[in-house]
C-alpha cells in the first residue's frame, strides 16, 4: 500500500529544494561539480554513523545524502535534462529488471545466484565490461574489494578459503625475494599482490576489509589518546619518555 507519509515528506522536501534554489544565494550558486566533494564527504560521515551504529546520526545522515541526490535533480531539471521523477523511475525500472526471480519467473536459491543473475543482467544493458561499473577514483582497498565481488559474479573466483590463504603465503614470499633483491618498485608491486590477496581472504571469510581496517584505526586511536593523556597527567612530554615507558601505558590501555 502507497505510504501517504512518505509521498508528503517527498513532496515537502522537493517544495523547500524549489525554494531554496530560487531564493538562498548559497543554494542558487550551486553546480554539480561544486556538490561533488560535499557529496563524498556526507557519504563517508553517513559511514561513520554506521561504524559507531548511531541511528540518530545514521538517521541525519541519510537525510543529508538525500538533499543531495533532490539538489542534483533539481539543477538537471533546470537544465532539462532530467528531473526527480525521472531518477526515481529509472531506478524502479532497473530494480525490476534486475530482479527477475522477484517480478519475473527466474528462480535463485540464495543470495550467490541473485547476485550473479545482477551482473549477467548488467552485460546486456550496453557495458563492455563486468568491471566496467568500478568507480575508478574508490579507495584502492574498497576497489580491490568490488572488483573481487564483481568477477565472483560470473563466475571467475577461488573455489574456497584454503586456496585463496595458499596464495596469500604465496605473495609473501615472493616479496620477500624482491626484499632481498632490494628491488623497490617490485617490491611495491608484490606488497599489493599481497593487499589484493589478503582483501581475497577477507571476503572468503565474509569479513568487509575496509570496515575491519577502519575499526582498527579507531581502536588505535582510543588508545593512542589514552597514552597522551596519562603522559599529560603525569606532565610529562613524548621526548621525557622512551618506548619502553610508552609501552607500559599502551597495555593499560587495552585493559581500559
Amino acid at each position: 500500500m502507497p505510504n501517504k507519509r512518505n509521498h508528503a515528506a517527498i513532496d515537502r522536501l522537493l517544495s523547500i529544494m524549489d525554494e531554496l534554489r530560487e531564493k538562498c544565494p548559497w543554494d542558487r550558486k550551486q553546480t554539480m561539480d561544486s556538490l561533488r566533494y560535499l557529496t563524498i564527504e556526507e557519504t563517508y560521515e553517513l559511514s561513520d554513523a554506521i561504524l559507531k551504529n548511531d541511528m540518530g546520526e545514521i538517521k541525519k545522515e541519510l537525510g543529508d545524502i538525500l538533499l543531495h541526490i533532490v539538489f542534483y535533480a533539481k539543477i538537471a531539471s533546470e537544465q532539462a535534462v532530467f528531473d526527480f521523477a525521472d531518477v526515481v523511475n529509472g531506478l524502479c525500472e532497473k530494480l525490476i529488471k534486475r530482479h527477475p526471480h522477484v517480478f519475473g519467473d527466474v528462480s535463485v536459491n540464495n543470495a550467490e545466484e541473485v547476485k550473479a543473475n545482477w551482473e549477467k543482467i548488467k552485460l546486456t544493458e550496453g557495458r563492455k565490461s563486468v568491471l566496467e561499473g568500478v568507480p575508478q577514483s574508490l579507495p584502492a582497498m574498497v576497489k580491490a574489494y568490488r572488483i573481487q565481488e564483481k568477477v565472483r559474479g560470473v563466475g571467475f573466483d577461488w573455489s574456497n578459503a584454503t586456496e585463496v590463504w595458499e596464495k596469500v603465503k604465496e605473495e609473501i614470499d615472493e616479496f620477500e625475494h624482491e626484499k632481498d633483491q632490494q628491488d623497490t618498485s617490485r617490491m611495491e608491486e608484490e606488497f599489493g599482490d599481497i593487499l589484493f590477496a589478503l582483501i581475497n581472504y577477507a571476503r572468503f571469510l565474509s569479513i568487509n576489509p575496509e570496515d575491519a581496517l577502519e575499526r582498527t584505526n579507531q581502536k588505535f586511536i582510543k588508545r593512542f589518546a589514552y597514552l597522551e593523556n596519562q603522559l599529560h597527567a603525569q606532565n610529562k612530554s613524548f621526548d621525557a619518555v622512551d618506548l619502553k615507558q610508552m609501552n607500559v601505558i599502551w597495555e593499560e590501555s587495552k585493559k581500559k
